[in-house]
């Protein structure tokens, strides 16, 4: 049995070949190409020509991924267990790299980022975990990075989004929080003591050596008081008050009495 082919399939025949063999790729994509199962070269972006049948391309993309982190259980070094979730931002550069050294580098980054996350978080105390967090946060990209550059695969950024604590520690942390401004209250309020008797003492002092002073300082406090609504009011006289009148009146020269 023949097979009679027209000259009309021929052109269907060359125009299906030059469909094949044409990839048009966008800015943001580059092509892997493989010439008989060996790599050729990295093609891209724009109109891309293969040999139908002897050389193969694999899209990749270049654009930046969110990479979501499912939650992971982490004890932390003082043996607290809390449940973390992070995002990765992570891209290629290298996409030779990222076709030829891992299968799935998506797969791959997403596994090592949950292991990543666990050993780096453990190092670190539940207190750290919560007030140092930009710092483990550049702690977790690094170590990413290092590790996902054999791959081809740039970690821009590791975000830690929550911190998931059971109720019971908590209410502790609350309580800690607590006692830690009750704390800061009382050393606050002991600190004002120590400068109001600093003062007072600075002030007793130089009304010590002016007395005119200090009996202006009563004056100054009768006339407070007397502003009051109070009924009766019992205010010490001072003695230096009370000796400079005596003095003053023993100064006045008596009188002679009258003959009768």
């Amino acid at each position: 049995m023949y097979w009679e082919i027209g000259y009309g399939t021929i052109p269907i025949l060359l125009i299906m070949l030059a469909v094949a063999s044409v990839r048009i790729l966008r800015e943001y994509e580059r092509g892997v190409v493989f010439q008989l199962g060996r790599f050729w070269k990295v093609k891209g972006p724009g109109f891309i020509i293969l040999i139908p049948g002897i050389q193969q391309m694999v899209r990749v993309d270049l654009r930046t991924v969110v990479m979501d982190v499912p939650s992971q259980d982490v004890i932390t070094r003082d043996n607290v267990s809390v449940k973390v979730n992070a995002v990765v931002y992570s891209r290629v550069v290298d996409p030779q790299l990222a076709i030829i050294q891992v299968e799935n580098f998506m797969v791959a980054t997403s596994e090592l980022a949950q292991t990543t996350l666990r050993a780096i978080l453990g190092k670190h105390e539940l207190d750290q975990l919560l007030s140092e967090r930009e710092k483990i946060n550049q702690d977790l990209q690094q170590v990413l990075d290092v590790q996902t550059d054999a791959w081809g695969i740039k970690v821009a950024n590791v975000e830690i989004k929550h911190v998931d604590l059971d109720e019971s520690m908590v209410r502790a942390i609350a309580k800690q929080a607590e006692a830690e401004r009750e704390r800061r209250a009382k050393i606050i309020h002991a600190e004002g003591e120590l400068q109001a008797s600093d003062k007072l003492l600075e002030a007793a002092q130089k009304l010590a050596q002016a007395p005119q002073a200090m009996q202006l300082r009563y004056l100054q406090t009768l006339t407070a008081i007397a502003g009051e609504r109070t009924s009766t009011i019992v205010f010490p006289m001072p003695i230096d008050l009370i000796s400079t009148a005596l003095d003053h009146l023993s100064r006045q020269p008596t009188k002679p009495a009258a003959s009768g």
